[in-house]
C-alpha cells in the first residue's frame, strides 16, 4: 500500500483546522454572551461588579481551556519529536546506536585533535553464532529476540562511556576509548561469558546463545574502516576471540 493512500491530504488538514477555528470562535462569543447576558439583569451587582466579574471569568472560561489544549497539542509534538530523533539515532530493534550514527561518531573523533593519550583504545567485533539456526528452526522473530538479548548483554558489559552500535544485520560494534590492550581483553571475554549465561528458551526448548568476538588495540586515533577491516578479520581466532594490535603510524 502505497503512502499517498494513506496520509492526509493537506487541504483536508486545513479544513478540519478552519472548523476548529470556527467552532472555538463561536463557543466562546457564545459564552460570553449568556455571561454578560445573566449579569445585566443581576440586581445585586454594581456595574464596577459586573465589569470585574466578566473580566475575571471570561479568561478562565475562554482562555483557560484554549491554553490547555494547546498545551497538550505542543507536548504531543515534543513527544514526536523526541521519537523521530530516537528513531534516526538508534536500532530499533536492539536499542543499540545505529550503524550510521556509530560510524558517524567514530569518524568524528577520529579527525579531532586530542592529546597522545587519549588517542589509544580498542575496538571490538561481535558476531552471533548460530543466529541462521536459530531463524531456520524456531523463525524469525525468535532470531530478532536473540539478538536483543545479545545487545542488552553487551551495553551491560561495558562502561558508560564505551559506544555499542548495530553495524550489520547480525554484528555489533564496541568502541572503547582509552582502553589497554588487557582491558579490551577482559571486556571480550566478559562479553563471550555473559551471553553464553543469557536464558533463551524459543518455544521452551532452551538453546545457549554464543557470540564471536574480533578486536584490534590503537594508539592513535583511526577512521571506522580501518579498525573494522582487522576486527572483523580476527573474528576467525581460536577460541571464539582474538585481538589483534595496529601499529602506530609515525609521523
Amino acid at each position: 500500500m502505497s503512502n499517498a493512500a494513506t496520509d492526509v491530504p493537506a487541504h483536508h488538514e486545513w479544513k478540519n483546522v478552519a472548523w476548529l477555528a470556527f467552532l472555538g470562535t463561536i463557543g466562546s462569543l457564545c459564552v460570553s454572551l449568556i455571561l454578560n447576558y445573566l449579569l445585566l439583569f443581576s440586581e445585586t451587582l454594581t456595574p464596577f461588579g459586573r465589569g470585574m466579574i466578566t473580566a475575571t471569568l471570561l479568561p478562565l472560561v475562554i482562555c483557560l481551556p484554549l491554553f490547555v489544549f494547546i498545551g497538550l497539542k505542543l507536548a504531543e509534538i515534543r513527544r514526536y519529536r523526541r521519537e523521530l530523533n530516537r528513531a534516526a539515532t538508534f536500532d530499533t530493534l536492539t536499542g543499540c546506536l545505529n550503524g550510521k550514527v556509530f560510524t558517524s561518531l567514530i569518524e568524528r573523533r577520529a579527525i579531532r585533535s586530542s592529546p597522545p593519550g587519549e588517542r589509544s583504545g580498542a575496538f571490538l567485533v561481535v558476531h552471533p553464532e548460530h543466529l541462521n539456526a536459530i531463524n531456520l528452526r524456531f523463525g524469525l522473530s525468535w532470531g530478532d529476540e536473540a539478538l536483543r538479548l545479545i545487545a542488552s548483554t553487551i551495553r551491560s558489559c561495558v562502561r558508560s562511556q564505551d559506544v555499542v552500535g548495530r553495524i550489520g544485520a547480525s554484528m555489533f560494534g564496541v568502541f572503547l576509548p582509552g582502553t589497554s590492550e588487557a582491558e579490551a581483553r577482559t571486556v571480550g571475554e566478559r562479553i563471550r561469558a555473559s551471553v553464553s549465561q543469557v536464558y533463551f528458551a524459543p518455544q521452551g526448548a532452551e538453546e545457549i546463545l554464543a557470540v564471536t568476538v574480533g578486536g584490534v588495540v590503537f594508539e592513535q586515533d583511526l577512521d571506522f574502516e580501518d579498525m573494522f577491516r582487522p576486527a572483523e578479520e580476527s573474528l576467525s581466532g581460536k577460541g571464539g576471540f582474538a585481538l589483534s594490535r595496529i601499529q602506530p603510524v609515525s609521523a
